[in-house]
């Protein structure tokens, strides 16, 4: 007796006689069609609430690429740049100074770390702008003398300020990066004869990166919305220059929201470059690293346009 199989197995196969077929049917899910009714009625009230407000709109792209707002976006840039090579630079120090067999230096670092993580950075701009009041000249012998009001001006507040106490919090994301990294790794370098500062470099270093880029990725994104806090000492970043211009056009609620979408765009290209420098170090330990957005996109495309372009 032959059986034939091209009627029995696959999508099209005919069931045996005597069986019934099974009628799938769906699980339906009346409360998804609820939270989202919901959900959008939510939107649509506060979409109309802005739409009915007492808001200028049209103030908003008239001053979006002014030349005082492009300025603006320029120093903040700049500011967070510096403040975080200032940060990154003082957290290396520190996550070694606090890993280090010394108790000096160990209890130096944790002093630091402890006192910054524990004080408002408005707070130290403050401090900082006013130390004129214990250190009245600023006396550095026959290279610079001048008066402490003088010497610190608002963009050398603003990067003490905000440099100075990211590197508390840089300190503690490098101190778990080199931490995660097992301890056999050095042992087995310093049995090959490297030195401790070689074995840092060369074999702790670059393993610790994976750790330690993804919050430090978060810290730069932070930081930039954080420079819009000195302009409580002045400093003509994006938040300060919005502000005085709502003030003399008699817009202020307007500007707010123009700086809030310079905000949004900068976040968001530092969010896409943080992804990609997170994808580069994560390849030391994924066998197969998963698609970009790009690649994503073009897998659904593609075989879209074939398919169509077959059947036509």
């Amino acid at each position: 007796m032959t059986v034939d199989v091209s009627k029995t197995d696959g999508p099209g196969a005919t069931p045996p006689a005597g069986a019934e077929a099974i009628k799938a049917i769906p699980v339906r899910h009346p409360g998804r069609y609820v939270s989202a009714t919901v959900a959008l009625a939510l939107l649509g009230a506060v979409v109309y609430a802005f739409a009915q407000g007492a808001i200028n709109w049209r103030a908003i792209p008239e001053y979006f690429f002014d030349g005082r707002i492009l300025d603006g976006v320029w120093n903040t840039l700049l500011l967070t740049v510096l403040s975080m090579v200032i940060g990154i630079a003082g957290g290396i120090l520190l996550a070694v100074m606090r890993l280090s067999k010394n108790p000096v230096t160990s209890s130096i670092a944790w002093f630091y770390i402890w006192f910054f993580r524990g004080t408002p950075v408005l707070v130290q701009l403050f401090v900082w702008f006013n130390l004129g009041l214990v250190f009245e000249y600023i006396n550095l012998g026959p290279v610079y003398k001048d008066y402490w009001s003088s010497f610190m001006t608002p963009l050398l507040t603003a990067l003490l300020g905000l440099g100075l106490n990211e590197a508390a919090y840089m300190a503690e994301i490098c101190r778990a990066g080199l931490l995660s990294v097992d301890e056999g790794q050095t042992e087995a370098a310093h049995a090959l004869g490297m030195s401790h500062t070689k074995t840092l470099r060369r074999i702790v270093v670059p393993q610790a990166m994976r750790v330690i880029v993804p919050p430090t990725g978060n810290e730069v994104i932070n930081m930039l919305k954080t420079t819009s806090l000195v302009s409580a000492v002045q400093f003509a970043e994006l938040f300060q220059q919005a502000k005085d211009i709502g003030q003399s056009a008699g817009s202020p609620v307007e500007m707010y929201f123009l700086a809030a979408a310079w905000y949004l765009i900068m976040t968001s290209i530092l969010s896409v470059g943080q992804y990609y420098v997170e994808r580069h170090y994560a390849r030391g330990s994924l066998r197969t690293l998963p698609p970009t957005p790009l690649q994503r996109f073009k897998a659904a495309v593609l075989p879209t346009r074939r398919a169509k372009g077959v059947t036509a």
